[in-house]
């Protein structure tokens, strides 16, 4: 795979790069991990420059996040339609609702979960411009990282992809003691 994303940069150049972000958003398996830091390792090497690197990786996952997120905002509207129960509706957006607009943030830093946590923000009706500045921030950081991983370890794979694997671990850890934290505060009160 990895050979087939620097093709695609070398062909496209930034355009490439942010294609294949906008495909890591849309269809998991083509994970940002791989597309980042080939990008970056290019730029490395002269072809690119690295802020273009990360302008249009960024720009790629951004596009996508804004597209599933009106598909959420669909689904909310035409769930019915679709034979999606209100009941199982109504519980994930009371769960989004009262954990997500942080979790966009650090979702777009998890594999997997980048893809699937726009929609429920359309389907709650998050405002539109808070779900573009968490979900920008988040991205930026994630793109950057990645991007400079590639662009200074790129010759040393193992240490890249040992770095790159605790890095989503500790965002998960994060997200799931801050999960823990509300619930137990939650309980808490209600005690």
């Amino acid at each position: 795979m990895e050979e087939w994303v620097l093709s695609v940069m070398e062909k496209l150049g930034y355009l490439g790069i942010a294609f294949l972000m906008f495909l890591d958003n849309i269809f998991p398996p083509i994970p940002s991990e791989i597309i980042m830091p080939s990008a970056g390792y290019t730029a490395s090497k002269g072809d690119l420059s690295l802020i273009g690197v990360i302008i249009a990786g960024s720009a790629g996952s951004l596009i996508a996040a804004m597209i599933l997120y009106w598909i959420g905002r669909f689904i909310e509207h035409y769930g019915k339609f679709l034979r999606i129960k209100v009941t199982d509706l109504e519980k994930a957006l009371g769960w989004f609702n009262q954990h997500g607009h942080k979790i966009v943030f650090f979702g777009r830093m998890i594999p997997a979960v980048r893809s699937l946590i726009s929609i429920p923000a359309g389907m709650s009706k998050m405002p539109f411009g808070k779900f573009m500045a968490y979900s920008a921030f988040g991205t930026i950081i994630w793109t950057t990282f990645l991007a400079f991983l590639g662009y200074h370890l790129s010759e040393d794979q193992a240490l890249m992809s040992l770095i790159m694997q605790r890095a989503s671990y500790i965002i998960l850890a994060i997200v799931i003691l801050y999960i823990i934290w509300k619930m137990a505060k939650k309980f808490g009160q209600k005690t």
